[in-house]
């Protein structure tokens, strides 16, 4: 232990000394930091990703009018991979080599996540994450600011099982075919297990990105119904299939009291694209615009600023978003740099309070500790908060619902670096 400890303070102040050698600023001769937009603004992903685009867009603009960040204007440098996950590795490494960008704001699904992740860990780039995925990742290059599944997905199952939620005992899990609803999927098909659920009281279905012909499934969901237990579906469908989903819904009369339909990626926004509104279906997020704080007040009017008042609509991912880049730009003022290094370790302990009206904090394993809510939808097309925790929940990087990772943890405190090593036991310490 005597070694372990001298190794500590030894590499510690190698660190230190590195600050003070390399300097508190980056190069004199760069004008501008340039920022990272790394978001589809075509294809399938466009409905949900675009607007993030337009956020990152709008906290330059803010940040610019309170002078930039050490002294120096930031510069958006925005690309569009096309809704194409090949694409999004290509222009990540075009925005660390050609741009080279200080930090970069993108990616919505996780297939897109996985395809830029070696390049950034490659290339030592920094990327914020803003929407919620399935876990079962820990990157040094990457900090997630959207749920994971204990601070979405299980809550909202456990909710849907208690008697306030409808006390519902047989569930589809519906979901596009790619790693997040496949992933969230075990997850949860674990934890029903663990609670009691039979398997054959769980039915899993997967459709592609822009899947558009729900009637049979939808026609399957409702026998499914039928069969005398409370059913509820979980949605992970992503993009605009969501739209011809609740279309279907609408079309085929599923009664949200029925058969209620729990969504994890859609929220006001993609709402607004379809022509009904699916009155009565519920959405589990950590954030929503009808939430009521001064914070959230505060977003929606600058939001609503920046696009001249025409609309005034935010949501979840756009949240995170702010999120992420209100604790980058503290993190570069604290550190002095917008060094990669120096800004990751400033990034542990970076806290706000958030439009939520909660206070958010980045935890060392990447990840935030933020609230859990569950919305349903009205009839003007947004959500009502019919339920929310009492306080932030810590982000689990691994789930402990899995065989695989529940041993596993998360930890990137300098010198002590772990993606995902098993916890030593009792007699290893």
């Amino acid at each position: 232990m005597k070694s372990a400890s001298v190794l500590r303070v030894v590499v510690l102040g190698l660190l230190v000394l590195r600050f003070v050698l390399v300097g508190p600023t980056v190069r004199a001769d760069e004008a501008t930091i340039k920022i990272g937009i790394l978001h589809s603004l075509s294809g399938t992903m466009a409905i949900s990703e675009s607007v993030l685009k337009d956020t990152v867009l709008m906290l330059i603009a803010d940040q610019n009018r309170k002078d930039g960040l050490l002294g120096r204007k930031l510069e958006p440098v925005v690309v569009d991979p096309a809704s194409d996950w090949d694409a999004f590795a290509e222009k990540a490494r075009e925005l660390l080599t050609k741009e080279k960008v200080a930090v970069v704001f993108g990616c919505w699904t996780s297939a897109s996540r996985k395809s830029v992740l070696p390049i950034f860990e490659q290339l030592n780039g920094l990327l914020f994450y803003p929407v919620q995925y399935e876990g079962e990742e820990s990157s040094r290059n990457i900090f997630y600011t959207g749920a994971t599944p204990n601070q979405q997905a299980i809550p909202a199952v456990r909710y849907l099982m208690s008697k306030e939620g409808g006390e519902v005992r047989r569930w589809v899990l519906l979901g596009t075919d790619y790693v997040y609803p496949r992933t969230t999927n075990r997850i949860l098909s674990a934890y029903l297990t663990a609670e009691g659920v039979s398997p054959e009281d769980i039915t899993t279905i997967y459709t592609p990105f822009g899947y558009s012909e729900w009637r049979g499934i939808v026609e399957r969901i409702r026998a499914i119904g039928s069969q005398g237990k409370k059913t509820a579906v979980i949605s992970t469908i992503n993009g605009d299939a969501n739209t011809y989903f609740y279309r279907e819904l609408a079309a085929q009369h599923v009664d949200a009291k029925v058969i209620p339909v729990m969504a994890f990626s859609i929220g006001d926004r993609e709402l607004l694209g379809g022509d009904i509104f699916p009155v009565g279906h519920l959405a589990a997020w950590n954030y929503y615009q009808s939430i009521k704080s001064p914070e959230n007040e505060a977003f929606i009017k600058m939001w609503a600023d920046f696009n001249e008042q025409r609309e005034k609509t935010t949501n979840d991912p756009m949240e995170a978003t702010f999120i992420g880049f209100r604790m980058w730009a503290q993190a570069v003022v604290q550190a002095r740099t917008t060094d990669v290094d120096a800004v990751r370790q400033a990034m542990y302990g970076q806290r706000i309070k958030a439009p939520s009206g909660f206070e958010v904090v980045m935890n060392t394993n990447h990840h935030l500790s933020k609230p859990v809510m569950i919305g349903k939808i009205n009839s003007s097309g947004t959500f009502d908060v019919i339920w929310q925790s009492i306080n932030p929940a810590r982000a689990d990087a691994w789930s402990k619902y899995l065989p695989e990772s529940a041993k596993r943890t998360a930890d990137w405190t300098f010198p002590w670096v772990c993606g995902g090593c098993v916890e030593p036991t009792f007699k290893e310490w």
